[in-house]
């Protein structure tokens, strides 16, 4: 996944609607380097991986993969990166093996599905339509497209919402493999997530003070 690979925030400032969200943040992650996002809800933790993925344009500073300006070549940037939003994205009527596969299809994916299946402990509920998922499993699905999709940078939010420790701990071990080939992880969490050696960003130290 290239072992100079750094991805940067510069001086980052979010306004939605009328409201400044977060000012001046910066973070810089190295190859193997995770961020963990925290704070309470509402707080901005969920604009600024909008932001990182490019979805949200700041209203001042800069994203930079590499040292340069992920503005220059969004394309590059979007192929990099994998986001998982609080949508599952999980259709009722396909079963968890034909969701993955049409993923897989969509991405250009040559990474086998039966990989994303165990990866996630998804084996047994291969052939369960979406509509038959719970909550959790449905989370799993979508956590499973990370294994499909094989990008350096993972934007995650939330990746635990609904999930029993057992397969919590799925997803850490699913994270640490990803920092041990050089993958760069950025998650939000309000807890119950462990990231060894991970930073810390508390986006409330970055919210600008009431007048």
């Amino acid at each position: 996944m290239g072992e100079d690979a750094t991805f940067e925030a510069r001086g980052l400032t979010c306004l939605r609607g009328r409201r400044l969200v977060f000012e001046d943040l910066d973070f810089r992650l190295a190859a193997g380097e995770a961020l963990m996002l925290v704070g309470p809800n509402g707080s901005g933790k969920s604009s600024l991986l909008r932001v990182l993925a490019g979805l949200i344009e700041p209203l001042a500073g800069a994203v930079a993969w590499g040292g340069a300006d992920v503005r220059e070549d969004m394309e590059a940037h979007r192929a990099r990166l994998a986001f998982v939003g609080h949508l599952d994205a999980v259709k009722p009527a396909f079963t968890v093996r034909e969701t993955l596969a049409s993923w897989a299809r969509l991405l250009g994916s040559a990474d086998p599905v039966d990989n994303a299946l165990a990866a996630l402990g998804l084996r047994s509920l291969a052939a369960v339509r979406g509509a038959e998922l719970s909550a959790g499993q449905k989370r799993r699905v979508a956590l499973a497209r990370l294994v499909v999709e094989r990008r350096a940078l993972w934007l995650l939010d939330e990746p635990t919402t609904g999930l029993d420790a057992a397969s919590v701990a799925i997803v850490e071990r699913l994270i640490e493999t990803h920092r041990m080939t050089g993958g760069i992880v950025v998650a939000s969490t309000h807890g119950g997530l462990a990231m060894p050696g991970a930073q810390t960003l508390d986006i409330g130290d970055y919210q600008a003070e009431a007048a």
